[in-house]
């Protein structure tokens, strides 16, 4: 039994020489048994590499690897090649012949040190090296610039060999100060993690040729005043500054620090947890002791100190294991403590439950073997661990709970640290907010939203064969929903096995397989439709759609879309699925010949042929989102929706229409493809804020207003033009839909709308005629009127138009340069059944002509009431003498003025508003409202009298 030797330097009293060099020993001894380990898993070609990086930064050899020229920074501190490595150089080229470095000149490699997964129980064929080139800190950037050319050959050749190295230039002045530019690892997120970074240094780096660490010969309890105690040290020569490297120390670790780590190790577990979670758990532990840290390179010291040098337990992976096993115990956290233990052994990746490939076991399987009996693991945990390349839906998802639990906890562990310690700096709300995100977009449900399950979990769990089946629920009150069982079932088995997934709709269901990769080319899919009118090639068709629309992996999410709110970046839209719309037809196999093929007015009746749309979206977070319209006004729920979720300005997303269902699939595909492409067009980029769709015999109106687009539903033609007559604010442009309107004249009127122009059509229809007229902001007013001639129409309109543009311009100031100009009247005739327009000129009324003058003048009463004045030819008549009698004294009086005793309209030439509040400059249509008004109750006055 050997006695431990526990070394404990004491400064204050003097030290030992022997003692340092027992110390460095013991740390060389640790090291030569990693070394060893780590090149008993590499092939031969990688051992070689491995050997000669020493001899390749000792020496400038044209032919030996990584030559660049004469001047490269070549010679390693303490560094002299044995025999059987300079045999091993002669190898590569015999002309090679070493010659040894003359004089006491500096060499300016000081050392190399191996970091990364090599050496330790979870080393694997794939592992790279990562290596630490310190050099002199007094090369210049010209000599540096030939290290860094000299790493790069260096990394090709070994790749050459079968080797992924990874070469890292540091300065140890600049690296102790924290000052550096580049990552030195290749699993380093940059220079917020100084201290870290160098906890990891020392507890894991393989020396291989130069200086070894100061670190070493500063005892833990002298870590505090590191600086003292080296000056000393090196001052009273106990060691040569030649023969030492200074990276630092760990007396006090930033908090900053953790909140770096835990953000860069949630970032990559959002891929792949499994990597990150032991690191994760680690920075928590470190944070929870914070601001008196006992990190892990400490202890490693403590047990090279006290000369326990087991190397098992020595194990980079077996500290941070025993340590966070420590901890969770400590917290009773057991479901935790088993999700560590699952990630350390799929790190280690020897398949306990398999036997060896050689009869002998390697040191890792027989260290695991001890760890796993340890935790009282049985052969079939083994089992199925060990089987996680041929996981399916089931583990896969009984493992991501357990995974996204433990980020989400670590999420909100950082969170809470950066608060209360105040640490977090530039790093707090923008990156706290931009990693919620990730974790928010990659693991948070919310209604629509598409889950996905295998995060890094198993590398492939799509499914041989499935059975998709509508079915109703007598759990849910008989509602019909979409169930998904592995294997192929038949109609009488599928009742007997629990599903893997349900859906109250199908295309939920079918892009949840697609995006967790449930079903694949090779997928067998047995199909029980239900209800349905849900076909094989339907739904063969579908699950290509998604495909195409949505390519699997998703690409990784730049941090600028997320700094904003998640918008769609790609839209597929699919019609009519599991239902054909003209399904009473295919029942009594009648084909329908009709020359009106609108898919939204099909045939004489007008049928609308999209019955529903579901709509699936990947926007810029990678959220996949679904979303189902049904209903008479699906497909125009569907637009407004999506016209909404576009962004206010950059790029559009792509937009896919697919129908595959029994009847006119392909017509209505292209028919709403082109309809949502014209309203993205004409409400975006276009700038036209209304859009008109007829569905039917329903229209429907588009109005783009700040912030929204909204939808205005009209059960027909009157009730459109009542909405297209109200007042608007501005001029405000109408874009119809290419089908809309057909066989109406307002197809040819209303796309005519111009900006401070006054536009009259009219069209005669028999004994009378239509007048429509579009105001100044493009509001619509129609009115039906007995027709003698065009001058007996047109007159009275065009003096009333006349009386009102002259009442406007008298309230301009006339010393406004940008003042609007007067708009403009023009009049068209409509022909040839309302399909075209003529140009006509404006009436002009002789003197002689027997059109009377009346003036109406509206003010103000009680309760939202008016008070109206009537003018016949200057002549005043008011309610306050006439009172209800008013339009019957008005008619008397022009019928007295009459020669001859028809009793044609009479119509009011002047109005004035100015006294209703919010009237005095309201537009031509309201004015025109109050004068059809006011002329019915005058006409009915004529009439009675």
């Amino acid at each position: 039994m050997t006695r431990t030797q526990e070394i404990r330097p004491d400064i204050d009293d003097g030290i030992d020489r022997k003692v340092l060099a027992q110390l460095r020993a013991r740390f060389l001894k640790i090291n030569d048994g990693r070394l060893d380990r780590a090149m008993q898993a590499l092939s031969t070609r990688q051992q070689l590499v491995l050997k000669l990086l020493p001899l390749l930064f000792h020496v400038n050899h044209p032919l030996l690897p990584g030559y660049v020229s004469g001047t490269t920074p070549a010679g390693l501190s303490a560094f002299e090649p044995d025999d059987d490595l300079l045999a091993e150089a002669q190898r590569l080229t015999r002309s090679f012949a070493y010659k040894a470095r003359r004089g006491p000149q500096p060499a300016p490699i000081h050392g190399l040190f191996l970091m990364g997964s090599l050496g330790t129980i979870a080393q694997a064929e794939q592992s790279d090296m990562d290596i630490w080139v310190c050099h002199a800190p007094e090369l210049d950037a010209a000599a540096i610039a030939e290290l860094q050319r000299k790493c790069t050959a260096l990394e090709e050749w070994a790749a050459s060999q079968g080797a992924e190295a990874h070469f890292f230039l540091i300065d140890p002045v600049r690296f102790t100060q924290g000052d550096r530019e580049t990552r030195l690892t290749s699993d380093d997120c940059g220079t917020t993690q100084h201290y870290l970074l160098l906890d990891e240094f020392y507890r894991t780096a393989i020396w291989l040729a130069g200086r070894t660490p100061l670190w070493w010969l500063v005892p833990v309890y002298e870590e505090a005043r590191y600086a003292e105690y080296t000056r000393t040290l090196l001052s009273k020569r106990f060691i040569r500054a030649e023969e030492v490297l200074d990276l630092g120390h760990l007396a006090h670790i930033p908090p900053g620090e953790f909140i770096g780590a835990s953000m860069w190790q949630l970032y990559k577990g959002i891929e792949s947890p499994y990597k990150s979670v032991l690191k994760l758990l680690l920075t928590e532990v470190y944070a929870s002791e914070h601001p008196k840290v006992a990190c892990l390179s400490l202890r490693f010291k403590e047990a090279v100190y006290a000369n326990r040098l087991d190397l098992d337990e020595l194990d980079p992976y077996m500290v941070v294991y025993r340590r966070l096993e420590e901890y969770l115990r400590e917290r009773n956290e057991t479901e935790r403590l088993e999700l560590i233990r699952r990630c350390l052994y799929l790190k280690v990746n020897k398949k306990l439950s398999r036997p060896p490939r050689n009869r002998s076991k390697s040191w890792q399987r027989l260290l695991l073997e001890r760890l796993t009996a340890e935790w009282h693991w049985q052969p079939r945990q083994l089992a199925m661990l060990d089987s996680r390349s041929q996981w399916k839906v089931r583990q896969v998802l009984a493992e991501r709970r357990a995974l996204v639990n433990e980020l989400t906890y670590s999420y909100r562990f950082l969170s809470q640290f950066a608060r209360s310690e105040q640490a977090s700096g530039t790093l707090s709300s923008r990156d706290l907010g931009v990693l919620g995100r990730r974790l928010y977009a990659a693991f948070e449900r919310k209604a629509g939203k598409v889950e996905f399950i295998n995060p890094g979990i198993a590398p492939d769990i799509a499914e041989d064969t499935l059975t998709l089946v509508q079915c109703s629920s007598p759990e849910a009150g008989g509602e019909t929903q979409w169930a998904l069982f592995s294997g192929s079932l038949n109609t009488l088995e599928w009742q007997d096995f629990a599903p893997l997934k349900r859906s109250r709709e199908l295309i939920p269901l079918l892009a949840w397989c697609h995006r967790n990769g449930v079903i694949d080319t090779g997928t067998r899919l047995s199909l029980h439709p239900g209800t349905s009118d849900l076909a094989e090639h339907e739904l063969s068709n579908l699950l290509a759609s998604l495909q195409q629309t949505f390519p699997q992996p998703l690409g990784q999410v730049d941090e600028s879309a997320l700094l904003r709110a998640g918008v769609p970046s790609d839209v597929l839209l699919l019609v009519n699925v599991g239902v054909d719309p003209l399904k009473q037809h295919s029942q009594k196999n009648v084909h329908m010949t009709t020359e009106r093929t609108d898919a939204l007015g099909y045939s004489g009746v007008r049928e609308n042929l999209v019955v529903t749309i579901d709509q699936v979206i990947l926007n810029s977070w990678n959220e996949m989102l679904v979303s189902r319209y049904d209903g008479p006004d699906a497909l125009l729920a569907c637009l407004r929706d999506y016209l909404n979720s576009l962004p206010a300005r950059g790029e559009r997303p792509g937009l896919r229409v697919r129908c595959f269902c029994r009847n006119r699939a392909q017509a209505i595909g292209q028919r709403v493809q082109e309809l949502f492409e014209d309203a993205q067009e004409l409400l975006g980029a276009a700038g036209v804020p209304r859009f008109l769709l007829q569905v039917q015999q329903r229209f429907h109106v588009l109005q783009l207003e700040p912030g929204q687009v909204s939808h205005a539903s009209l059960a027909d033609l009157p009730a459109l033009v009542e909405h297209l007559g109200r007042d608007l604010p501005g001029y405000s442009p109408l874009q119809l839909d290419r089908h809309a309107l057909e066989d109406q004249d307002l197809a040819v009127i209303l796309p005519l709308g111009r900006p401070n122009c006054i536009q009259v059509f009219y069209r005669q229809i028999g004994e009378t005629a239509e007048i429509s007229l579009l105001d100044e902001h493009n509001a619509l007013w129609r009115q039906r009127l007995p027709f003698r001639d065009e001058q007996s129409l047109l007159t009275p309109l065009q003096r009333f138009l006349q009386s009102l543009l002259y009442r406007r311009n008298a309230l301009l100031p006339l010393d406004n340069p940008v003042a609007m100009p007067t708009p403009e009247i023009f009049y068209y005739e409509v022909v040839r059944q309302g399909r075209q327009l003529e140009r006509r000129a404006a009436p002009s009324a002789a003197v002689s002509h027997p059109f009377y003058d009346v003036q109406a003048i509206v003010e103000p009463a009680e309760q939202g009431q008016v008070h109206v004045t009537l003018y016949c030819n200057h002549r005043e008549f008011s309610e306050l003498e006439y009172g209800a009698g008013l339009f019957a004294a008005v008619a008397r009086h022009i019928l007295a003025q009459r020669r001859e005793p028809e009793r044609y309209p009479c119509y009011i030439t002047d109005l004035d508003l100015s006294r209703v509040p919010g009237r005095g400059q309201a537009q031509t249509v309201h004015y025109l409202r109050y004068k059809v008004e006011l002329e019915e109750r005058l006409n009915r006055a004529l009439r009675d009298s």
